[in-house]
């Protein structure tokens, strides 16, 4: 096995002359089902993360995106998906997708399973890598790593984007079986990695204090982040006085809580609803509708009513939809918000960052939790809004992203559906702004902690540590 990941600073950290990748250097092997050009945040994350592993390593990347692209120090290695496309299309005109979720576990991506073992073996026997690093979601590739462990003996590091445990995430499960299969995959993925990262330290301790004393030293926890030279580019700053602009990036999901008003809800769609909600094990009550614009808009809205002067002046841009347009319309049509409210489809990365850099504030809108019990989810928006020097609103239910947000200067937390702490807060930075004298925050001290520079660094620990356990194992 080759040494280089042992932390020595000659072979881990330096990179060989002319752009050539030294003989000595360490080799990863990495399991990635989302590579760019999709726009996920996994696929994102990757770019970032690889980007910077192939500064000190050779990395080989097997992956199911067709013409996926990275660096072009990075290796590339492509498995098709075996996804039974036409028979998944034809059960769902059958209205079957009950039946598939019973049947397809732990994601329809298992079906990448076999293609990637064959084309994964093939590869660490050509390239002889020190060792895997898989990259969740999907979940499906882990039970990838396990196998490939267990064939080759490399050590085995798992990055978790969401746990399996996060109610957040996976409020609910298909069944009363699947809740127990899926928290039964996530101890089974401890017991066999070498080292498992979280991004969340509340679903890390979830999971962590329900195992063995033995395991709980695998458990580490390194944030999502953001990258520097994203925000390092000039911008024309909008001196425009005469209106005030609330900008969220990214998908949101509760729109069709808000698709039906309350008397168009016939007996048949409600029986429709509860077909499709039979059977399912509930962990946790989730109110997807605060993950909308409805909230805030009509927050918009009552500043406007109570504050005449403000008429026209303040509106929210939400770019980042997937979701149809006529069902998009139809939402801010019967919530009566479409005056306030403009949502745009998905952009290039780079690009959403810019609009978040020039915003008057910056939204963050999560899914609500009625019970008031906290949950372990947080957002990826939140460390690239971070990095601007705009004002946040954070209307977040109490757990992770709250309690990390709760330090930080510049951010307004308030409950996702506190439409009256909205209004205060919206009015009061838009009068600033109006005056002639917007806020502004310095969070440059943030950046080293953000940068994903540094949490590669923490990357490159975990693997230095399992290696140097494995060669002495050996």
């Amino acid at each position: 096995m080759n040494n280089s990941f042992l932390g020595l600073p000659s072979l881990t950290l330096t990179r060989a002359k002319q752009g050539e990748k030294s003989q000595n250097q360490p080799k990863l092997f990495c399991i990635v089902h989302d590579l760019p050009p999709l726009k996920s945040p996994i696929a994102h994350r990757a770019n970032k993360i690889l980007g910077e592993f192939q500064k000190s390593c050779q990395v080989h990347a097997l992956t199911a995106t067709n013409n996926a692209y990275l660096s072009e120090e990075v290796n590339i290695h492509y498995a098709k998906d075996w996804y039974p496309q036409t028979l998944i299309t034809w059960l769902r005109k059958l209205r079957l997708d009950k039946i598939l979720g019973l049947l397809i576990w732990p994601d329809p991506e298992i079906f990448w399973f076999l293609p990637a073992l064959f084309k994964g073996y093939q590869v660490i026997k050509q390239q002889k890598p020190d060792a895997i690093f898989v990259m969740m979601m999907p979940y499906s590739a882990g039970l990838l790593g396990v196998t490939l462990k267990f064939l080759t003996g490399l050590p085995l590091v798992f990055s978790l984007d969401d746990s399996l445990s996060c109610t957040d995430m996976h409020a609910t499960s298909a069944s009363w079986l699947h809740h127990h299969l899926e928290h039964w995959l996530e101890n089974f993925y401890v017991k066999q990695a070498d080292a498992i990262v979280y991004v969340s330290q509340f679903n890390l301790d979830v999971v962590k204090n329900r195992q063995p004393e033995a395991r709980k030293s695998k458990f580490h926890l390194i944030r999502c982040g953001a990258d520097p030279l994203d925000f390092a580019t000039p911008i024309n700053s909008k001196n425009d006085h005469s209106s005030f602009e609330i900008i969220y990036t990214g998908g949101m999901n509760g729109w069709y809580d808000f698709y039906h008003l309350p008397q168009e809800k016939t007996l048949l769609t409600k029986l429709y609803q509860a077909w499709l909600e039979w059977g399912y094990y509930h962990r946790v009550k989730i109110d997807y509708r605060s993950s909308s614009p409805v909230f805030v808009g009509q927050a918009i809205k009552k500043a406007i009513c109570e504050n005449p002067q403000l008429q026209s002046k303040i509106k929210l841009s939400v770019y980042g939809n997937s979701f149809p347009e006529f069902v998009v319309n139809r939402v801010l049509e019967n919530q009566n918000i479409a005056d306030v409210v403009t949502v745009s489809g998905s952009l290039p990365h780079f690009q959403a960052i810019q609009l978040a850099r020039q915003a008057d504030l910056l939204l963050i809108t999560l899914p609500n939790r009625p019970d008031g019990t906290p949950g372990g989810r947080i957002s990826c928006k939140t460390y690239e809004y971070l990095m601007t020097d705009r004002p946040i609103l954070a209307a977040v239910p109490y757990g992770e992203n709250w309690n990390y947000l709760q330090d930080k200067p510049g951010v307004w937390l308030v409950e996702p559906t506190d439409i009256e702490a909205m209004k205060k807060i919206i009015t009061n930075l838009a009068t600033a702004k109006f005056s002639g004298s917007p806020l502004r925050f310095d969070r440059s001290h943030l950046e080293d902690q953000l940068s994903y520079k540094v949490l590669v660094k923490d990357y490159l620990q975990i693997f230095n540590s399992v290696c140097l356990t494995s060669i002495f194992a050996n």
